[in-house]
């Protein structure tokens, strides 16, 4: 599977989880998955999705995590670095 295969919007039925209804034992658990940090950033992302089965909805314990993505190359440690820039001006 090609990363460009990955969905990352609304059109994925996937995204449409509701975590509030799901059945938990159907979801992965997110410390069950290993990455190997060597591998290029695009196989990471492929290893990622393989073994989460859905990127949008999983858990962690007994805590039900929602996700979703945007079609952008600015990484969340970057938007959390800005805001706290802004607010500690």
């Amino acid at each position: 599977m090609a990363i460009a295969n990955i969905k990352t919007n609304c059109d994925d039925p996937m995204h449409f989880v509701n975590p509030s209804v799901i059945d938990q034992s159907s979801l992965k658990d997110i410390r069950d998955v290993n990455i190997n940090a060597d591998l290029p950033k695009e196989e990471r992302m492929l290893e990622f999705v393989s073994q989460i089965s859905n990127p949008y909805c999983w858990r962690h314990g007994d805590y039900v995590v929602k996700n979703s993505f945007a079609d952008t190359d600015i990484t969340l440690e970057d938007r959390i670095l800005s805001y706290l820039r802004m607010k500690y001006k």
